[in-house]
């Protein structure tokens, strides 16, 4: 399908139904070629959602001072790491931006100033996962970046402004990890350490039960948390994609496993 067409199509796209949308627990970049659990699960996933229209993600690796949306026709794919095989840093992800999509989140968007940028493109948090979502690159796609010196309640307050985009057949993906701390990496056996669990449990628990202000509050959820969110640039996805489910919509938990001790590659899907 031509550039102009996938446009056209955002342009007018609507659904009946909201679109689910996706928290997936990215960890490593080579999970782009590798074959394994965490990729056949996201695979999975996506057979089971209807096709989106476009994508919207909210990746952990791409902080601003503001707030930014790409919108560019042809994003292109940022291999930003270092230190993997040159097989990795060989992946290219064609897939179409669609500036018109992001005048609409602009526009749609009322309390908080966007900005749209023409420079950044699709970093690991989204070209990884999207490539084993979508791997014909065929689905436009851009990126929503992460203001850095904004509160999780910030960030919740204006993910809840990005709803009317599930309406159009937009799949909102936030891509992270519950639990990353890599400062603290088990090399040797790869067990999770007792903190990551009772973190990630911890989390799983409050998710479950929609005790999602304790979630913004992830500060004071007591040592274990802090342990796993050092920083909180892979945990904010997660409040994005909370921020978004409906009433009567459930969650469902797939990928739950802690790997290298610290990274938790816990997923969840809200439809």
């Amino acid at each position: 399908m031509k550039l102009n067409e996938l446009n056209k199509i955002v342009e007018h796209y609507s659904t009946t139904d909201p679109m689910p949308v996706l928290f997936i627990g990215h960890g490593n970049p080579m999970n782009a070629i590798e074959e394994n659990e965490f990729t056949k699960g996201w695979a999975e996933t996506a057979k089971s959602l209807p096709r989106p229209n476009a994508i919207l993600c909210v990746s952990a690796h791409w902080e601003t001072d503001g707030t930014f949306v790409t919108a560019m026709d042809k994003p292109p794919t940022i291999h930003d790491f270092g230190g993997f095989p040159q097989s990795l840093f060989d992946v290219q992800y064609p897939a179409p931006g669609s500036p018109s999509l992001a005048k609409d989140v602009k526009d749609g968007i009322t309390d908080v100033p966007i900005g749209l940028n023409t420079d950044w493109g699709l970093d690991h948090g989204a070209w990884v996962v999207a490539s084993r979502l979508y791997p014909k690159a065929d689905i436009p796609i851009i990126q929503l970046s992460l203001n850095y010196g904004k509160s999780a309640q910030w960030h919740y307050d204006l993910a809840k402004e990005l709803a009317f985009l599930r309406r159009k057949g937009v799949l909102i993906i936030g891509s992270g990890n519950m639990v990353h701390n890599l400062g603290v990496l088990n090399w040797k056996d790869d067990k999770p350490f007792d903190w990551a669990v009772d973190a990630n449990e911890t989390m799983k628990k409050l998710i479950t039960t929609h005790d999602y202000q304790s979630l913004i509050n992830y500060k004071t959820l007591g040592s274990a948390v802090q342990m796993a969110i050092p920083t909180p640039e892979h945990y904010l996805p997660l409040i994005y994609t909370l921020a978004l489910q409906g009433d009567k919509e459930n969650i469902t938990l797939f990928n739950d496993k802690t790997v290298m001790g610290s990274i938790a590659m816990t997923c969840l899907k809200i439809s």
